[in-house]
């Protein structure tokens, strides 16, 4: 599949070991800067995949929004698309395999999400693909616990 061809629905349909295989392939892409369109990655290959972002889209998260002037950014959360829930943002290795990413880091700038660390890596043009890794003993040390996409006007990503 072609970069060019790949878009959040996409990955939906995608099954977890190629979603692996493409976030493995790709490089990190450069820091977006504003509004990224958050698309929740459950269940992906699966007839549910899209069902499920759709809800979980309208209801918990539409997305991120990026400030790289203060490095860092703020989720859009809630039916009504709030800005909150911070995280930290720089580059840094992939827990994944070891390779740079853009690493998004709750630990310090949130009491809701201290436990979680976001990986994105951009897969095609303006497409973000990201990894949630849930951290402590709720998790038993690391675990990836959902994937997801952000998407980015053209302009948003320089």
């Amino acid at each position: 599949m072609s970069a060019e061809a790949l878009d959040a629905t996409k990955l939906l349909t995608m099954s977890p070991t190629q979603l692996d295989h493409l976030f493995e392939s790709s490089g990190p892409g450069t820091i977006p800067q504003g509004q990224g369109k958050g698309t929740v990655i459950v269940v992906p290959g699966t007839e549910v995949a899209k069902s499920a972002a759709t809800v979980l889209g309208a209801v918990f998260w539409h997305g991120k929004f990026f400030r790289p002037s203060s490095h860092d950014l703020k989720n859009e959360v809630s039916p009504f698309g709030v800005r909150a829930i911070r995280a930290e943002v720089y580059t840094g290795e992939s827990w994944l395999d070891d390779r740079p990413c853009i690493v998004l880091d709750y630990s310090k700038s949130s009491f809701v999400a201290g436990w979680i660390r976001d990986e994105i890596r951009e897969v095609a043009p303006n497409l973000y693909l990201g990894l949630v890794w849930g951290v402590g003993r709720l998790f038993g040390g690391r675990k990836r616990v959902l994937k997801f996409a952000l998407t980015f006007p053209a302009a948003a990503v320089t």
